[in-house]
């Protein structure tokens, strides 16, 4: 559990070039805990961290089955959200630790304190991480999910894997909207993912046809990747119920999402337990637009003029008319 002094210098060059958009929690005075999981904020006297990841990529021939709006929004988040599962998982492996020795102290995190998760994997040799800025397994790919165990109690260390992309530029080549500014650096502005979960304005028009047909999320950088295409990451995850989508999406269309408000029960009933109330209402229905436009159907005109005129946010409006 020692500093992070290479990782956090890559993470303050990332917010001084503003790269990281409206997410201002990124940018708050925290850097003492992303630099060192020791001080008291974290965990005073802190000595090993526990990297863990759970995995969530399906076989084609299973995704292929999916619900079409479903295959709008990235994998994590067609089934229900994964904080409480994983989380319980943390606490119980914290429990244990804590049983390890008198005095022991363990805290578990999974995407809930201001720590560089990757960091910590690619030091505790679960992976590494690649150009696209994700923490990467061999065998198993890109499509997992982190959690940590931070703890007093002073455990052998994993030796930390070395970078395996080599000359690949896959992952860069593949970004629909060039957020991959260079090798290993991201600027979220651009991200498919950033501007359909994040952004509460209006999206750039210069990015609308980038987004493509992406609702919630984007994974393109994550499928492109040999490592994810290999024949070892396509197994089936062992959390893989908690992952798989929703009935509720087969009961939905995107000219529905493009008319639902944030008080409408038809959103609450969608939203519920899912990862999806992140984008709010009004952020899918703007999504949904510019997906509509995208594909350029002309079934889908009556819905986007609807919502160009009655909408009752300018955002959607917008992005309808657009």
């Amino acid at each position: 559990a020692e500093p992070l002094e290479r990782d956090h210098a890559r993470y303050r060059a990332f917010v001084d070039a503003g790269f990281h958009g409206e997410m201002g929690w990124l940018a708050r005075d925290e850097d003492e805990v992303r630099k060192d999981v020791r001080v008291p904020r974290m965990l005073e006297g802190a000595k090993s961290v526990i990297a863990l990841a759970s995995a969530y990529q399906r076989a084609p021939d299973q995704e292929a089955d999916d619900p079409p709006l479903a295959k709008h929004v990235a994998r994590y988040a067609r089934g229900r959200d994964y904080h409480n599962g994983l989380k319980k998982k943390l606490r119980k492996l914290a429990a244990f630790v804590r049983t390890l020795e008198e005095g022991a102290t363990a805290r578990p995190l999974s995407d809930d304190a201001p720590i560089l998760e990757r960091a910590w994997a690619a030091r505790a040799g679960l992976g590494f991480i690649g150009k696209n800025g994700l923490l990467i397994i061999p065998g198993r790919g890109s499509f997992v999910l982190l959690g940590e165990v931070v703890t007093n109690v002073e455990l052998e260390p994993d030796t930390p894997m070395p970078e395996r992309c080599g000359t690949c530029t896959r992952c860069i080549d593949a970004c629909p909207t060039s957020a991959i500014v260079e090798p290993f650096v991201l600027d979220a502005r651009r991200c498919v993912s950033y501007l359909t979960i994040e952004l509460r304005a209006p999206i750039p028009v210069t990015l609308r046809e980038g987004v493509g047909d992406h609702l919630f999320g984007c994974d393109d950088c994550q499928t492109a990747c040999p490592f994810t295409q290999g024949e070892g990451a396509k197994h089936a995850s062992r959390d893989g119920a908690r992952y798989l989508p929703l009935e509720r999406w087969s009961r939905t269309s995107l000219e529905e999402l493009l008319a639902r408000e944030s008080d409408s029960e038809g959103w609450k009933r969608l939203e519920q337990g899912t990862p999806l109330h992140r984008a709010t209402a009004e952020g899918l229905a703007r999504n949904a637009a510019i997906v509509l436009g995208n594909r350029r159907e002309r079934a889908a005109a009556p819905a986007l003029e609807r919502a160009a005129s009655t909408h009752p946010s300018e955002m959607v409006r917008d992005a309808a008319r657009w």
